[in-house]
């Protein structure tokens, strides 16, 4: 299997980065936190650089892409820690780009692609769901049936997650709202893969980073007057956290891949899974290496490390833990 990026996925992923490096360093990215939660601008931005409607049909305003052509954004999304809420989007509107009548694509699809809307997706009428304060539709499933919901009509309470996401504890039931239509069951379940992938995708972002600036700081930072990073033993644990990153990115490519292409429901769900536990795995380890290889100072809000730990620990559980997918995988 190829796990090179074609020209274009790199020159779109290249052009993400550079506008992250430029306006969402850690400083930017530490205001956005502290304020709203999330940038009206950054959003814009990401609209202006076709991400919102990448992997939308073209026929309503997107470019028809798939989980691969995703891969390097959201590997950029995880270096930097990007707290917009896009996956939660993008996974609500694959679902009304499969389930919703025409009428409902219309009216909804170009909106998400041009960044006028944001859209979250809601396993029940009442629970917690990533990126509920920041939507204007929920899709929510309610029994063996998914519908639309104006989220200014859902009773919300939002909060923070633990790496600094907005999410809600939602209640909409009783609401009066649009279904769409399709097999609930094979449609969420797809629907939850596509963006398990893609988390997998991001967490191996977020790794990436953590190794850069480990290894970093193992070449600054110096006792008895040398670098810590010429200790043997540390030189073997940050390649050790180098190769936990890059088998886990071949399990992510593995896994979009197989997103993309599978036909057979049991062998995209399979790659995904093993995808999902060698990515949790591989998070445990690097953020753990990456804050105890920094000290004291490693778990402080100043590093970016100690974020990209949080970020890792969320990734690792999100869309089922290892051991839920190490059962799902035993089952297929």
């Amino acid at each position: 299997m190829n796990f090179d990026y074609s020209e274009e996925q790199q020159l779109l992923a290249d052009s993400v980065r550079r506008f992250l490096d430029r306006e969402y360093d850690f400083e930017a990215r530490k205001k956005i936190v502290s304020g709203r939660g999330w940038s009206e601008q950054v959003w814009a931005k990401l609209a202006e650089l076709g991400l919102t409607g990448l992997p939308l049909p073209a026929e309503h305003g997107g470019f028809g892409g798939g989980a691969v052509d995703l891969m390097g954004v959201m590997e950029a999304f995880g270096e930097a820690l990007v707290v917009e809420p896009f996956l939660p989007t993008v996974m609500a509107a694959r679902l009304v780009a499969r389930a919703g009548s025409e009428a409902q694509k219309r009216a909804l699809l170009p909106a998400v692609a041009e960044g006028r809307l944001r859209l979250a997706f809601a396993a029940s009428p009442k629970g917690n769901v990533v990126g509920a304060p920041a939507a204007g539709k929920l899709v929510v499933r309610e029994a063996d049936a998914l519908f639309l919901v104006d989220a200014a009509e859902v009773k919300m309470q939002p909060y923070r997650t633990l790496d600094n996401m907005l999410a809600a504890e939602i209640d909409a039931s009783g609401l009066k709202s649009e279904r769409l239509s399709g097999d609930t069951g094979i449609l969420v379940e797809e629907a939850v893969d596509f963006a398990t992938a893609l988390a997998c995708a991001e967490a191996v972002g977020v790794m990436k980073s953590a190794c850069d600036a480990t290894l970093e700081y193992l070449k600054t930072r110096k006792q008895f007057g040398v670098p810590i990073g010429t200790f043997q033993a540390l030189q073997h644990r940050i390649v050790d956290m180098f190769i936990s990153c890059e088998q886990a990115r071949s399990m992510a490519c593995l896994a979009c891949s197989k997103v993309d292409s599978s036909v057979d429901r049991a062998e995209r769900a399979r790659a995904v899974s093993a995808a999902k536990i060698k990515v949790s795995d591989a998070a445990r380890h690097v953020s753990q290496e990456s804050v105890q290889l920094h000290g004291g100072m490693g778990m402080s809000e100043e590093l970016k490390v100690s974020h990209s730990f949080r970020r890792l620990t969320v990734l690792a559980r999100q869309f089922g833990d290892a051991d839920h997918h190490l059962e799902r995988f035993a089952t297929l």
